[in-house]
Parts: C-alpha cells; structure tokens; sequence
C-alpha cells in the first residue's frame, strides 16, 4: 500500500494477525504495518517517531500506528533476548515474513490492499486448520511454543503439525524454554487461559515437554489417580483441563481460570500409600502456589483468589450440608464481608470444579446460591445497630465482635427457616 507520509520508494503491507482474521472471516485483531525500501534515518527525516527498543519501530506523524521495518534477525544467545536484527532497504516483505512464527501469520497484503502475498503457504493451512512453523529460525525463539499452544486454544478444531511438534520437543530438550522470562511465560499463559478451550494449552505443552519445564506443579498432576465416584475421568490432570474448560464455558475472567488451574496442585504430592484418596490436598495446593506466583510474577488479584480457591474448595463444596455457623466461618475465612466480588469469583471457580468431571458437566451446583443467598442475608443487618446494642448490654472489645459474628448467624439460619 502507498502511504504519503512515507519516504519515497517505500511501501508498507498490512501483515500477519489481521490478513489471517480477514481471511478467517473474523473480526481483525491489532494491525500489524510492516515498511519495504526504507531506512530508519529516512523515517525519522520523513516524521515517523521512533519508538522501538529492540529493532526500529515507528509511529505514524498523523494516524499514531506502529510501523515497523522489514527486519531480518539471527540468534546470538539463549531465550528470547538472544537475537540481532537487521533492517534496511534491502529486505524484502518476504523475508520479513520468513521470520515469523506459524505459516497462518505470515501473509501480508500487497498495494492494492486485497491480494495476499503468501510465500509461505499459510492459506492452505487455514484451509486444512493446521498450525505449522514457517522455517527453521522457529526454533530460534522458545516463546513460540508457548504462542503455538495458545494459538492452539484459540482455534482447538486446529492440529499442530507434527514436524512443529517434533521442532518445539528439540527445543525444549535443547533447553532454550529455560531460559525464557517470567513476564513471558505469564503473559503466554494468561492469553492461552482466556481462549475458548484452555485444556488445549495444557496438551500442547506437555506434548512439546515444556509443561514440565514451566508449570511441573501441574505436569505432575497427570497420571494422579483420584477416587472414580467422585471423579469419573480418575486422572488429576485430566480433571484439571476439564475444569479450565468449564471456566471458559461459564466465561469466567483470568483470575478465576488461574485458580481452576491452580486449585488441585497438592494432588500431585500426595502420598502413594493413601491414593487414591488426597486427604489435606488444599492446604498442600496453597503451599505450592505460592512459589509458583512468585516464580511467574502472577498478578495479585489472580494470586490472591488462586490461594482463597485451593484452600476453600473442599469446604464450598461440603457446604449443602454446612449449618448456618458453619456458613458464617466459611465466609470469615473468605473474608466476604470485605471482599463479597471475591468471595462470589471463589464459588464460580468452585463451580467449575464440580462440573470439570466426567458426565458431570452440565451438574447443578446448589452451593453456590446458597452461599450467594447467606452472604446477601448477613450483609443485610444493620451492623452499627448490632454493635450499638451490644454496647448498651455492657460489651466491650472482643465482644462486640463475637455479637456481630452472632447476629449473622441468626439471620443465616433464618434463611432455612423461612
């Protein structure tokens, strides 16, 4: 496509992402512009600003997009750091684009903004819904396996090739997915847990060996046998992507998919003499989630329900049978009366535990409601009334606490009543 803005002679091409949700037929993501026949000084001359740290990138003097320059790159170390680039006249659209991921992103559009330039055969495998490298500099980055996995969430009627898979495997043997950053590997993570079928994330990573290398807590989950009348699938791993699952199902946000991940971790260490039962595996599961948060920097927001899920689940899921104490301690533990938005993420975490089984999955889950309806009751009392009346009757200190603590339990209870 011609750009007045630009520099005599070059030329700047719509690529990846949006030519391949064009071609899908679904809404463009970001626009990706890539410059042919062009330096960076003349750029600048041109009033392009620029704004890349790691290989020139520019923004547009009246619209505001990033342009990037046709860029070629070669390895220099290990992990995703460990390039140099190249960009000048000289390189071609098609050699920009032999530097991408996966065939399916590495289409352009040509000047008159409508026809596809495809020297890598990406189009066929839209057509056949194949995930495949482009060349050999795929192994050169470990942040495309993590990319590859997530792109295969996000369109799980696609396979990965099995010369990409049997690629990302050398990789991962090679060592390269140690050396990739936390922010990254986060990053991957979260974008693969929002996509329509998080389990996928899970398969292909383990496939490709990586699981093990970046979330062992939940690779070693796999082959965990848990007992069949409560879990029909057995497998601990199997459950755990049967749950990712039904979070995405109920359309649930990252911080509740993180905790459906997270929730179970402690089954992986539990003792071989009592399995299949996991006696105490909450507790064990919040232990281990903390290293794992630090080690991947996990957002608060998602450490904190993570830790709330893998502590409570057993008790939300106990709780039908819970009396109205027992309710209110749940919910002070949760510390629901601070934190009620909270404390409902936790039970549709919760939910999606219950119905990731299976033959269970489209399950009522009472639970939830019940607490919903508890919570609402107890939030309902006029708390200075309660503590003005304690005061009046003598009581001090701790004392007004426990009449609080009190008083909600008679309203709880009254809900049973009623």
């Amino acid at each position: 496509m011609s750009d007045p803005a630009l520099p005599p002679g070059a030329r700047v091409h719509l690529v990846g992402g949006a030519v391949r949700d064009r071609l899908m037929g679904v809404p463009e993501g970001d626009r990706d512009w890539v410059v042919v026949g062009c330096t960076p000084e003349q750029m600048t001359a041109a009033g392009f600003r620029p704004v890349g740290l790691d290989f020139p990138v520019f923004l547009h003097p009246h619209t505001q997009d990033e342009y990037a320059l046709a860029r070629t790159e070669r390895k220099s170390g290990h992990g995703y750091h460990g390039f140099t680039f190249h960009t000048g006249a000289d390189v071609t659209l098609e050699q920009d684009l032999a530097r991408r991921d996966l065939t399916v992103n590495a289409m352009a559009l040509d000047a008159d903004g409508q026809t596809v330039i495809d020297p890598w055969g990406g189009r066929a495998d839209l057509a056949a819904r194949v995930l495949r490298h482009v060349g050999p500099a795929f192994a050169e980055d470990p942040v495309r396996i993590l990319r590859l996995a997530r792109f295969a969430a996000r369109w799980p009627d696609f396979t990965v090739a099995p010369e990409t898979m049997a690629l990302c495997r050398a990789m991962t043997a090679a060592g390269e997915v140690d050396a990739l950053v936390a922010e990254r590997v986060w990053q991957e993570l979260a974008r693969g847990l929002m996509a329509a079928r998080p389990s996928r994330l899970l398969q292909v990573l383990r496939e490709a060996g990586a699981l093990a290398r970046l979330l062992p807590e939940v690779d070693r989950l796999y082959g965990v046998p848990q007992r069949a009348d409560y879990h029909p699938e057995v497998d601990t791993g199997v459950h755990v992507e049967m749950v990712l699952d039904q979070a995405a199902r109920l359309g649930l946000p990252l911080a509740a998919r993180y905790a459906a991940l997270t929730h179970d971790l402690g089954k992986g260490t539990t003792p071989a003499d009592i399995l299949p039962r996991h006696i105490g595996h909450e507790q064990r599961s919040a232990a281990l989630l903390k290293p794992l948060c630090e080690r991947l920097r996990v957002p608060v927001d998602c450490r904190e329900l993570a830790d709330l899920v893998a502590r409570e689940h057993g008790n939300v899921h106990a709780s039908a049978s819970f009396d109205a104490a027992a309710l209110v301690r749940l919910m002070d533990r949760c510390d629901a009366w601070r934190r009620p938005e909270r404390f409902d993420l936790m039970l549709q975490a919760c939910e999606a535990d219950a119905r990731g089984r299976l033959g269970l999955e489209d399950r009522d889950y009472p639970q939830a409601p019940r607490l919903r309806a508890a919570l609402a009751a107890a939030q309902s009392i006029d708390h200075q009334a309660v503590i003005a009346q304690a005061r009046a009757e003598g009581l001090t200190g701790p004392a007004l606490g426990h009449a609080l603590h009190g008083a909600r339990i008679r309203v709880v209870a009254g809900l049973a009543e009623a």
